[in-house]
């Protein structure tokens, strides 16, 4: 298989924008992901998947816990910016503990996570949460296709389609 095919192919898929968070000895830590979806209803899980060789996903293994920041439309700087190679990608970030995590201001939504399992798979691994507190705004959420930022836009109702 050809692996810029493989890319190519999954550049289509359009996927949420998440800065997963997590601190140690007072310092905040976090990376972007687009990885993240809902895993049970009960309990209340979801799972993200986090690259093997991140500091992030040493501090999660050690501490147990994460947070999930799901960014809201203007916020995609932060997006870029967490996804860098940035010694401070906290710099010029509003945000704030939030139960212990590092959570950022005008998120659409946050989640507080306890990691329940991790899954190898490739070069990531993946992450089973249960989600210990969760909040959500009236901000338009930021998605990710194609190499580019965007947003949800629901489509027209269809003539005669029962709503």
């Amino acid at each position: 298989m050809d692996a810029h095919q493989f890319k190519n192919s999954m550049a289509t898929v359009a996927g949420p924008v998440a800065i997963v968070t997590a601190h140690r000895d007072g310092i905040p830590h976090g990376t972007t992901v687009s990885s993240l979806a809902s895993l049970s209803m009960s309990p209340a899980m979801i799972t993200v998947a986090l690259d093997n060789g991140s500091a992030l996903l040493a501090i999660v293994r050690e501490t147990g816990t994460f947070g999930v920041n799901v960014l809201a439309a203007g916020q995609h700087e932060a997006a870029t910016r967490f996804a860098s190679r940035h010694d401070d990608r906290f710099a010029g970030v509003a945000w704030e503990f939030a139960d212990g995590l590092p959570h950022l201001t005008g998120s659409s939504a946050w989640l507080r996570c306890d990691v329940t399992a991790e899954i190898p798979g490739g070069d990531h691994t993946l992450l089973l949460g249960t989600v210990r507190d969760c909040s959500a705004t009236d901000a338009t959420p930021l998605v990710y296709s194609r190499r580019t930022f965007g947003t949800h836009a629901a489509l027209p109702a269809l003539a005669g389609a029962a709503s």
